[in-house]
């Protein structure tokens, strides 16, 4: 019998007339015949075969079809020389009615049935596991001599006339230092997979228990391991199941039909956008992909907004990718709490001021237009205030539709934990991200100062409650937005504050959000927030990322989510409603067309008009 490791170096039609000779002891193609494409296998009846291909056509990430034969055709020569389906994978699996009846290493005995049936040929992730060993990535199952894991997922592919399933991924663990060099590598090899589509937690797939894997074998971690996730060909074998067809065969999950084609085949992808990948939570562990293209734009908004026109110092608290971190992880989130007001006016009623509540609304805007569900939450005594403002915002066509308005109350400890998750359980949390927008911050002290250290806190409600028990509850992130040091959020600048921003030893918020948005007005934070969002979510590679590589591209919603971008119209709209509420300008307490002091034309407008330019380029 031949053993795996005088596999690799052989040619395929070596390797394939060894296989359709039975002189094999081992159970998967992995590692065999280095540097050539291996295939799924699916034979069905002639009659299901329009309706599979386009299974495969609308879920293309864990079905990328490399050949459909002619009925009873068992050679297929644009992929491979001397070749017969019926003998060259080293296992089958026959299925009867939607069961696996048997396994076998020929189907000759089926020659006759086999004349009406026709043989997809898919890709398979076996082939890209080479060229990550040529840029020294370890591949785990091939070090372990095991078979890929492979596990049944929650994630739903889209469905035809006869066909449907849940998507099946295999899984490699990867160093984490290695994660972006093994996305780089296997994104372009889209006819084995393409780039991964999920890393990190397996519990976001759906996925209980890496050690038990629902095909292949268990594979061993190694110390800061990530498990990182593929759409995998096994995806056709429950969808045959599913489709309970008199009779089916597949390859034995991990038995790949070898083909003639080169791995790096330069017709995989056309593309020229290089992914780049960054870790957006830790509990659970999350990492997720977006194209170098649309990192670059979110730098410049950052840059953009992170000038201070109010000179107050806010450039030492910029840190870089904070907006680029927290847009890539609100774009993950189903279900979003946004917090805004700070009653720095306190000898006026009311005494909001209006920056933060218009930058607010325009994320609100952009996440609703992305299909999330939004939710505003306020002080107790702003929320009538608050909920006339979204009414118009409305009426005036600022929203497309209303945002939910509600307030906080904290009664006991388990108060915030209430709040954030169903029946109080921290495995089922209501939200996913909250945001914080010129929210006042609670200080070190315990008390809420504006920046000229006047204690407001008989007029703010304990929201940040919400960010301090967000720490402590799996699934949810943060994100703080302000200018000043004293917004919630800001807790993990604090120290900077402290140390150069003025009042900051008194007025420095001690509350932390996972990701700071710094901004020189903190309406500029939300615009780019709002902005950031689009510019991932129109980005291909982020798109095929959040749907997991089944169904089709979002991107024909792209003008739908322009309209939902801040416009210079939209917030001078606002701007005179807010007027008409009586809410003021932060630095001055004016009523005029001015926030922080600063005319909303040529300074506002000027900065809406340059984001939306460098958005929409």
């Amino acid at each position: 019998m031949v053993a795996i490791g005088n596999l690799k170096k052989l040619l395929p039609h070596v390797v394939r007339n060894l296989i359709r000779s039975n002189k094999f002891s081992i159970s998967n193609t992995s590692g065999m015949a280095e540097g050539f494409k291996q295939a799924n296998i699916v034979i069905l009846h002639k009659s299901l075969a329009e309706d599979f291909e386009k299974f495969c056509q609308f879920n293309d990430g864990p079905l990328p079809l490399l050949y459909r034969s002619k009925p009873g055709e068992w050679k297929c020569p644009s992929i491979s020389t001397d070749s017969d389906i019926r003998t060259d994978c080293l296992q089958y699996r026959k299925y009867e009615n939607g069961i696996c009846t048997g396994v076998t290493t020929s189907l000759k005995e089926f020659s006759e049935q086999l004349k009406d049936m026709v043989v997809f040929y898919l890709g398979c992730s076996f082939t890209f596991e080479n060229a990550l060993h040529e840029v020294g990535i370890p591949v785990r199952n091939v070090e372990q001599k095991c078979n890929v894991s492979m596990y049944k997922t929650s994630v739903r592919c889209c469905g035809t006339e006869r066909f449907h399933s849940n998507l099946v991924v295999s899984m490699r663990p990867i160093h984490k230092d290695k994660l972006k060099a093994v996305v780089q590598t296997t994104h372009p090899m889209k006819k084995s997979h393409g780039a991964p589509i999920h890393i990190g937690d397996p519990g976001i797939l759906g996925i209980k228990d890496l050690s038990n894997p629902d095909y292949g074998d268990a594979v061993q971690f190694h110390p800061e391991d990530v498990p990182v996730f593929w759409a995998c060909g096994v995806t056709a074998v429950e969808a045959v199941c599913n489709c309970k067809c008199p009779l089916a065969f597949t390859h034995s999950p991990g038995c790949m039909f070898i083909t003639d084609v080169k791995d790096k085949d330069p017709t995989d992808d056309s593309s020229k956008e290089i992914p780049e990948v960054y870790h957006i939570c830790e509990n659970p562990v999350h990492y997720t992909i977006v194209s170098e293209a649309a990192v670059q734009k979110i730098r410049y908004l950052e840059d953009m907004v992170g000038e201070d026109p109010g000179d107050r110092g806010v450039k030492h608290l910029c840190t870089q990718d904070e907006l680029l971190k927290a847009s890539l992880a609100i774009s993950h989130a189903q279900s979003v709490l946004i917090t805004t007001g700070f009653p720095t006016h306190f000898k006026y009623d009311p005494p909001e001021e209006n920056d933060g509540p218009p930058g607010a609304v325009a994320m609100a805007a952009m996440l609703k237009a992305l299909g999330k569900n939004v939710v505003i939450v306020t002080d107790q005594r702003a929320l009538n205030l608050n909920k006339t403002i979204i009414k118009e915002a409305v009426e005036q066509g600022i929203l497309e539709t209303a945002i939910p308005v509600i307030s906080y109350h904290s009664d006991s400890a388990a108060s915030a934990v209430l709040f954030l998750c169903e029946d109080g359980n921290p495995e089922k949390p209501r939200f996913n991200h909250l945001i914080a927008i010129e929210r006042a911050g609670m200080a070190a002290d315990g008390n809420y100062y504006n920046a000229r250290k006047i204690n407001i806190k008989h007029l703010v409600d304990p929201i940040d409650e919400l960010f301090l028990a967000a720490q402590t509850i799996p699934g949810i992130t943060t994100t703080g937005i302000g200018d000043g040091g004293n917004e919630l959020g800001m807790g993990k600048v604090k120290e900077t504050v402290k140390k150069l921003i003025k009042n900051g030893d008194v007025i420095a918020c001690d509350v932390e959000a996972d990701f700071t948005v710094v901004a020189g007005v903190s309406n500029w934070g939300g615009y780019a927030v709002a902005c950031a969002l689009y510019i991932i979510n129109t980005c291909e590679i982020h798109d095929r990322y959040l749907r997991k590589a089944v169904g089709f591209p979002r991107l024909s919603r792209k003008a739908e989510w322009a309209s939902a971008l801040p416009s210079v119209t939209k917030e001078e709209k606002l701007l005179k409603i807010l007027q008409k509420h009586r809410v003021r300008s932060g630095k001055t307490a004016s009523l005029e067309m001015e926030v922080d002091g600063l005319p909303f034309y040529d300074t506002h407008s000027h900065m809406l008009e340059k984001l939306l330019a460098k958005t929409l380029e």
